[in-house]
């Protein structure tokens, strides 16, 4: 039996993580060991100037889960370290929101599945794209089965080495999404702002606003095809070699000696 970890970057109570360890279950034994609080948006991370603690939790339905108090890449880290018994696949999220485009260089939830990647073991990241400014409970059960035939289907036939699998699900019913699509990173349009206030001592202090984030629903590109009702499947390399650029560069005379 094959022994999943899941991890996420919302911590380690959030209901996507819930979600996706009941159904990752019926894929092999699961451990879960994810973060004690929220670490959105906090890239990829290793901590090295403090220690990092690690406590037991229960989850709704009894499941045993360890919370640690670092970002969501050390959470991977620690387990393929030995906190937890040898890893064959780590499973991250499931994220509330999309990541799509550049948000992989920001998510903790993509670079958990690459901190899994980097130690040599499968790893792919799952989100979900749901409305803006939801209110009420949102229902994870489409992206947690397509998570787990995703995972199921490269388990079978095998995992490239080096690369991530970034899973980005439409907010549909499971009877509606139309099916998966193979796909590239988009165009991710950022609409963020430099908010100025001041504290009650009258000192200043900045904020990182702006409205949400939007996408161009390009044809073969991630936010293209769950604007379109399928699910898609980004495969991510670590390499960020250029090689264009590299061969263009190798190309020209470099006199930087003076």
């Amino acid at each position: 039996m094959i022994h999943i970890l899941v991890t996420n970057d919302d911590g380690v109570t959030a209901p996507g993580l819930l979600a996706l360890a009941r159904e990752m279950s019926k894929l092999g034994r699961v451990s879960i060991l994810a973060p004690d609080r929220n670490w959105s948006a906090s890239g990829h991370v290793k901590t090295l100037h403090r220690p990092l603690r690690v406590k037991e939790v229960q989850l709704a339905g009894g499941l045993s889960a360890l919370a640690c108090d670092g970002a969501p890449s050390d959470c991977v880290a620690l387990a393929l370290l030995g906190m937890v018994e040898p890893v064959d696949l780590v499973v991250s999220g499931i994220n509330p929101n999309a990541n799509i485009g550049h948000d992989v260089t920001y998510s903790g939830t993509v670079t958990a599945a690459m901190e899994a990647v980097i130690g040599g073991v499968p790893g792919i990241a799952v989100s979900l794209d749901s409305p803006e400014n939801h209110l009420g409970t949102l229902d994870y059960r489409p992206a947690a089965v397509f998570a787990r035939r995703i995972a199921a289907r490269l388990l079978e036939s095998g995992f490239p080495p080096g690369v991530v699998f970034n899973v980005n699900v439409p907010y549909l019913p499971l009877e509606e999404i139309r099916g998966l699509q193979v796909t590239r990173m988009g165009t991710r349009l950022y609409r963020d702002q430099l908010v100025r206030r001041q504290d009650p001592q009258g000192r200043p202090y900045y904020w990182i606003g702006g409205q949400a984030p939007t996408a161009v629903a390009e044809s073969g590109t991630d936010f293209g095809a769950i604007k379109a009702g399928y699910v898609s499947l980004t495969p991510l390399q670590l390499d960020l070699t250029a090689y264009e650029a590299l061969e263009e560069l190798q190309g020209r005379t470099w006199e930087v000696t003076k």
